[in-house]
């Protein structure tokens, strides 16, 4: 349902009012219920996944390498899976993309030993660096200028009210059974929600977009240039980002001591929060403009791992992890303000190569932050403030608020 005028609203029935305020196209709503199958069987498993590691042997280097290969597979796989995506049409690539990463999450059920888990996880990836130009695709295809941000939020909410409520059980069930056999468990139960998200792919109904074919290049050169300024200063954020970002729960539970099942509830807090925030910041977005609410996501991502190390008790750490959460009060507006200037036949490919080129330069920040754990776990949580400090001066400074609007 597209309405793009407010007579048109007005003779929508309540029930299409409220659809329309919420963004629920049925594509928008078929790719937002895919990425909470997906997540909620990720979510049982995936902020463990650390400490399944540490528990088949892996040390800190190997942790941090793991962290750094998880974002050099989520670069490359970006441009790949929006070609695909623009090629073979959105249902067709979600088929492929929930396959392979179905056999990375088997690789990770049946490793005997660390190393395996690397293995695994060059499939895994495929689900969330192929699939994401898929999505912000069918978002784009699906909804008007007007709608694109709370479209986005839609799909942000159910893709994390897992991340709210699966690390809780995930938590308590490793408690329970101990890590190994806790996250192989979850790994089970990812895999028959796989199955299930199969069966939701098949009722996509989006034709192919066509356009004058374009290689990578020209994909690049149809990009604004304010669009590559935004690009820059989401490269500094997320630097910010990486460098912690895998060592959280091991920094959470192995220096300030708090156990597995807490560090569930913390997640879940983080996700709760993010989620109370969506649809007021988005319906907020829309009339003030999107740039204060960007600026805000990145100063939340450098406070959120300053706030980790300066918290001594569980109390200190929920604020922590409500900082965590308020990160994601801009990021329908980000991603909206990446599709809105993509061009149509190059939509899934623009979003691809926009990742293709942030992810790939990220990936050292989990490596480093291996090493900088190594000299002291404080240091690279620090470290990663400074930095994302300088990502939101950059952004604020260099991205007009006419674009961002």
């Amino acid at each position: 349902m597209v309405v793009n005028s407010k007579q048109d609203l007005n003779v929508l029935t309540r029930r299409g009012r409220i659809a329309v305020y919420l963004g629920l196209e049925r594509n928008v709503v078929l790719v937002s219920a895919m990425a909470f199958l997906l997540g909620t069987g990720e979510e049982l498993w995936k902020k463990f996944l650390p400490k399944y590691m540490e528990a088949l042997g892996a040390g800190a280097g190997a942790i941090g390498l793991f962290g750094t290969a998880k974002d050099f597979f989520d670069a490359i796989y970006q441009y790949p899976g929006g070609w695909l995506a623009d090629h073979l049409g959105r249902r067709l690539a979600f088929l492929i993309f929930i396959l392979l990463a179905s056999v990375g999450y088997l690789i990770y059920l049946l490793s005997p030993s660390w190393q395996f888990v690397f293995v695994g996880l060059a499939f895994s990836m495929v689900w969330h660096g192929m699939a994401s130009p898929a999505v912000f695709a069918v978002i784009g295809d699906a909804l008007p200028k007007d709608r694109l941000a709370m479209g986005f939020t839609l799909q942000s909410m159910l893709k994390r009210v897992p991340m709210a409520i699966a690390p809780l059980i995930g938590g308590m069930l490793i408690a329970a059974i101990g890590i190994v056999k806790g996250v192989r468990v979850g790994l089970v139960v990812m895999l028959a929600l796989a199955a299930l998200t199969t069966l939701l792919t098949l009722r996509i109904n989006l034709p192919i977009v066509t356009g004058a074919p374009a290689n990578i290049k020209g994909v690049w050169r149809s990009f604004q240039p304010a669009l590559k300024r935004l690009l820059v200063s989401d490269i500094i954020i997320r630097t910010c980002e990486g460098l912690t970002e895998i060592f959280i729960v091991l920094y959470v539970t192995n220096v300030t001591g708090v156990s597995l099942a807490e560090y569930g509830m913390l997640v879940a807090v983080q996700m709760t929060t993010a989620i109370l925030v969506y649809i007021p910041s988005a319906k907020l977005a829309d009339r003030i403009g999107r740039k204060p609410f960007v600026i805000v996501t990145f100063i939340c991502f450098a406070l959120f791992p300053v706030a980790i190390v300066l918290a001594s008790n569980f109390a200190a750490l929920v604020a922590a992890f409500i900082i965590g959460g308020l990160r994601e009060i801009g990021e329908p507006s980000r991603k909206a303000m990446i599709v809105d200037k993509a061009v149509p036949h190059l939509r899934a490919r623009s979003v691809g190569l926009y990742y293709l080129v942030r992810s790939l330069t990220i990936t050292p920040a989990a490596g480093l932050g291996g090493l900088l754990w190594m000299l002291a776990p404080q240091t690279p949580f620090i470290v990663a403030g400074m930095i994302g400090i300088t990502g939101t001066i950059v952004f604020a400074a260099t991205v007009e608020e006419e674009y961002a609007d």
